[in-house]
């Protein structure tokens, strides 16, 4: 089997190209050319020293250029394209609503049209992943499952709900294989740090090892439903496994406040969280999503998935790594400081 994977060098793009290669996959990820190396969460993959770098391919191309994606899937010919590359952050979406339309519901759109022009020059069928979002739901009152409608209170949550809606045209206006995963928050220690949950854990980390002295936060009542990115990922394979595409709610069922998460992040450390946090009216969204909690009854009968990491443990995994990260930052010292001699 051969996948391509767009936004591989992503946190769930490194998870699923991990899950993948451990398959037996042939994987290819598309990555956008950029100054300087953006492959950190995948160099252990591509390390000669590694069977699996043998098997794992890079092309460059963009979301936002429809002829890139034509060249690189006649290039690579996947059986499977798991298309996860977005501007994933809602903050960044409300300062640039424009660039993010275009990448997450455009691009969406243009990696659909360019996957049934392969199968049309082929005469292959190419099963599709589309990864939506809970902020899809925005401001619908918990449970979500896949039936509840849609009321996005961000740009990157109405370009993701029109990415699903293009997705799910595709499905059933070209019969197409295209399932579509509505994906709740889910972390990991692969997490980018102006994301909340890592944001958190970073601070610990450098707090306990006297790095910085506090931690400042938005709205600490915002509840969301925390899963672990590893076993989501695992849920986008079981999609394409499927008899039939489909959309699916991928979610653990329980919702956390981020005070909770504060709380048991620095609990973890042996800190009173209530030291060091304080918050700023600066850092609270345009428009809140007050409480996010899905209904994954769907997606555990049908396919058999089921999250593996509650979220006490996905914090403490994540804390622990921090930790290691902030001694090491320690022991390195201050950086010089910029233009000095080498």
């Amino acid at each position: 089997m051969r996948a391509l994977i767009t936004g591989i060098t992503g946190q769930d793009g490194s998870y699923l190209a991990e899950l993948l290669l451990a398959k037996g996959y042939e994987v290819h990820g598309l990555t956008r050319r950029a100054s300087g190396s953006n492959l950190e969460r995948i160099a252990h993959l591509l390390d000669p020293a590694d069977e699996r770098s043998e098997r794992l391919r890079l092309h460059h191309g963009d979301l936002s250029d429809a002829g890139s994606l034509r060249r690189v899937l006649d290039e690579t010919r996947p059986d499977e394209v798991y298309n996860l590359a977005a501007q994933s952050h809602v903050h960044v979406s409300f300062e640039q609503p424009e660039y993010t339309a275009d990448v997450v519901a455009l691009g969406t759109l243009r990696m659909l049209e360019a996957t049934r022009g392969l199968e049309q020059a082929s005469g292959r069928r190419v099963r599709f992943f589309q990864a939506g979002s809970s902020e899809m739901f925005g401001s619908t009152p918990p449970p979500q499952d896949e039936a509840t409608p849609f009321h996005p209170r961000s740009p990157y949550g109405a370009g993701k709900a029109a990415a699903h809606h293009y997705a799910v045209n595709f499905r059933e206006a070209h019969g197409m294989f295209v399932a579509t995963g509505i994906l709740f928050n889910h972390e990991s220690p692969r997490r980018g740090e102006s994301f909340v949950t890592r944001k958190v854990t970073r601070a610990v980390g450098r707090i306990r090892e006297g790095l910085q002295s506090e931690l400042v936060l938005g709205n600490l009542d915002a509840r969301r439903d925390w899963g672990f990115a590893g076993d989501y990922v695992e849920a986008m394979w079981r999609m394409l496994r499927a008899d039939r595409p489909d959309s699916w709610v991928v979610a653990t069922g329980v919702s956390h406040s981020v005070r909770d998460l504060v709380e048991t992040a620095f609990a973890h450390a042996g800190l009173d969280w209530r030291d060091h946090v304080r918050t700023d009216p600066r850092f609270l969204r345009p428009a809140e999503v007050d409480d996010i909690r899905g209904d994954s009854t769907r997606i555990r009968e049908q396919l058999g998935w089921r999250p593996e990491l509650d979220f006490a443990g996905l914090i403490g995994a994540m804390v622990e790594s921090d930790l290691e990260l902030a001694r090491r930052e320690r022991e390195r010292g201050p950086l010089p400081a910029s233009g000095s001699a080498g």
